[in-house]
């Protein structure tokens, strides 16, 4: 495998001591990471000391109303002239050296391959359910999803997150690059665009990070009216490939996995969750219905309804 340049972007804020570890893990990978380009929001949360630990770090600050899930993706690859763009989340923490190389490997031995994403590990803290959910939409087994698959993997094949995944730059550029503006969902969005363009998308289990959070019912209804809105302001890619079908298949596989293992009684919890994600994805398809008090009070990101005023 030819070696290219290869850039991490990461946004970040308010960044601790876990992130402080990816750095660290980051620096030691295996293939050479040429840089890590950092977007931090708010610059007074930022320790300066991070850049003379970790040579590799590039910080750029920027405020709180300037954050925008797509703009401030955009901006970090304007920043690289690299090859491949590994974009990451300050929560993310790599399980082992391979990570970059198995993402650069998958993108390099298809020339039709304009993304890869890395599976995603329950962390140490992560709950019963959650851990499950977990291996349902990030499996052992890796993939490639073109747009052959839409009529059997379905809203799967555009499947991508930016957790940690790592694109061409030169594919990247050909597409457009990620939205301007984006209220979420702006790594599935822009995977559309490119498997509608012939591109495919590599999912690799091979590239590994820890990552997951345990949700309340609130936060699982306020990120799904996000991607309810997401998906409803860009029909281009989602009007007739719905996603209750593959939420459905997550609850009926959950509740099967708790009454097989002995957990029955997690299920009204299981029921209660499920419900919020619903409740908020139906409301966030319909938003442009909704009172813009609604809006505010169902949404996770007041800062995007500001801009777009």
């Amino acid at each position: 495998m030819n070696t290219v340049k290869t850039d991490v972007i990461i946004p970040a804020y308010r960044p601790g001591e876990e992130f402080e570890k990816l750095l660290e893990r980051l620096s030691a990978q295996k293939y050479p990471v040429n840089r890590i380009i950092v977007m931090n929001t708010e610059e007074k949360f930022w320790k300066k000391t991070w850049e003379e630990k970790y040579p590799l770090v590039e910080v750029h600050h920027l405020t709180k109303e300037e954050f925008d899930h797509g703009a401030t993706r955009r901006r970090g690859a304007e920043l690289s002239d690299a090859e491949i763009l590994v974009f990451m989340t300050q929560d993310a923490l790599p399980a082992d050296r391979e990570l970059i190389g198995s993402l650069v490997t998958a993108i390099q031995e298809n020339e039709k391959v304009g993304a890869a994403y890395a599976r995603q590990l329950p962390k140490s803290d992560c709950g019963f359910l959650e851990k499950y959910t977990r291996s349902f939409n990030y499996p052992s087994e890796s993939c490639l999803k073109t747009e052959k698959d839409l009529a059997t993997r379905g809203i799967k094949t555009y499947f991508c997150s930016n957790v940690c995944a790592a694109y061409d730059h030169k594919i990247y550029n050909e597409i457009g690059g990620f939205l301007e503006h984006a209220i979420f969902n702006e790594d599935m969005i822009y995977a559309g665009w490119m498997v509608k363009k012939g591109y495919g998308v590599a999912y690799v289990a091979e590239a590994r990070v820890y990552h997951s959070h345990n949700y309340s019912c609130a936060q699982q209804f306020h990120r799904n009216f996000d991607l309810g809105v997401s998906q409803a302001e860009h029909p281009e890619i989602f009007e007739g490939v719905p996603s209750e079908g593959e939420g459905i298949r997550l609850v009926k596989k959950s509740m099967a996995y708790l009454t097989k293992t002995g957990h029955i009684w997690m299920i009204p919890g299981l029921f209660f969750q499920s419900a919020s994600k619903y409740a908020g994805y139906f409301l966030g398809k319909r938003y442009k219905k909704l009172p813009e008090k609604l809006i505010l009070s169902c949404t996770m990101s007041p800062e995007y309804w500001k801009k777009k005023k």
